[in-house]
């Protein structure tokens, strides 16, 4: 395909660019997927929405939408039918149905990322195997694993799920003293990872873009604050010194290399007392640490999955400003005028109708100090 010049990139493979005017399927219907479907219509595309609920604040905003499971054979390919490329805001689809979907469509990034990153013991092996740094860990599926992982590991240690853990859900720690086996009952039993404890000085995360191309464009390393174990702050950019930022953008970039990822990739990272970065989690699509992209870069990496599916060069990652972004959790959404009477603050809400507490209704980043254009 070509876009609206009629010429392919040079830099692309030949019929791989999928132009301004088609439609881009997004799995998940999320706030992800919300403004993913804003920047893919600011180049021109369609966004055809696959989720669970016509509500869904992705589905607020796309062109077209099909409410099913996403083990729903025929409006799967009701769906396919209908779509240019599919991509994902959520990295829980099942790998199946995305091995499914690539049989009719292009699917990026595809089953085989999600199938590392989905498993937690997966990942952390796969980073490993790459001399990139973790916490000491060890999988685990009975209660005698878990007692032999936390004797050879020590405590304290942290036990999650394996799989579909997010924002802090389905984690325990381990104290000494405790009874280890109590943890992992209280995560649901089954497979899972105990990890030691790092005693790290801050959380950062780094994302990443890769094209079909191979090329990687990267944003800053920016620093995550928690609070209840949901993101509550990122701060634009990280304080660190220059030898761990450009580990922490090495790391990012080799493992989005060796995923073969085509789309965008999130790395969040400890840093320890010695400026050495640890790995703890990656997602294969667009981040709540990189929000602040849509206000305060030249490239959201929302644009970025766009670019990177599509088969479009990547955006410059060049930052315009120092930036802080907050989520506005449960409640605190209703700050809304507050928040659009202060000049240096951008508002984005995502339509969801009820607050709860610790659930993400929006954002906000406050431009902190506007940067001269790069030359």
């Amino acid at each position: 395909m070509t876009g609206l010049t009629g010429q392919a990139s040079p830099l692309i493979p030949p019929g791989s660019v999928i132009p301004p005017g088609a439609t881009i399927g997004i799995m998940g219907g999320g706030q992800l997927g919300r403004m993913t479907a804003l920047a893919a219509a600011r180049l021109g595309y369609r966004c055809h929405i696959y989720c669970q609920d016509r509500d869904e604040p992705g589905a607020q905003v796309a062109a077209a939408v099909t409410v099913a499971g996403f083990d729903d054979r025929d409006a799967l390919a009701g769906f396919a039918a209908l779509v240019d490329v599919i991509t994902l805001e959520w990295e829980n689809i099942p790998v199946d149905t995305l091995r499914w979907l690539a049989a009719v469509k292009p699917v990026r990034p595809n089953a085989e990322v999600l199938a590392i990153t989905q498993d937690r013991c997966a990942e952390k092996a796969f980073a490993n195997r790459l001399g990139i740094g973790t916490a000491a860990w060890r999988g685990v599926a009975t209660a005698e694993e878990v007692v032999r992982a936390t004797g050879d590991l020590g405590l304290p240690a942290v036990i999650k799920s394996a799989r579909f853990g997010y924002d802090g859900k389905g984690q325990a720690l381990l104290v000494p003293g405790c009874d280890p086996v109590d943890g992992w009952s209280a995560i649901g039993g089954g497979a899972a990872i105990v990890e030691s404890l790092v005693p790290f000085t801050c959380e950062i995360s780094v994302i990443v873009a890769r094209g079909q191309d191979g090329a990687l464009a990267s944003y800053v390393p920016v620093e995550n604050r928690h609070a209840d174990r949901v993101l509550a702050t990122t701060t634009v950019p990280a304080r660190l010194a220059a030898s761990t930022a450009a580990a922490a953008d090495h790391a990012a970039r080799r493992l989005a290399s060796a995923l073969a990822l085509v789309g965008v990739l999130a790395v969040e990272m400890f840093v320890t007392a010695d400026g050495a970065v640890l790995i703890n989690e990656m997602a294969p699509r667009p981040h709540n640490s990189g929000h602040w992209t849509i206000d305060a870069a030249a490239t959201s990496q929302f644009e970025q999955l766009v670019r990177a599916v599509c088969g479009l060069p990547l955006g410059a990652t060049d930052r315009l400003a120092d930036a802080v972004m907050e989520n506005l959790l449960g409640d605190t959404a209703g700050r809304w005028a507050d928040v659009l009477a202060d000049p240096d603050a951008r508002l984005h809400l995502y339509g969801k109708q009820q607050p709860r507490p610790g659930r993400k209704m929006g954002h906000i980043t406050r431009l902190i100090r506007c940067l001269p254009p790069a030359r």
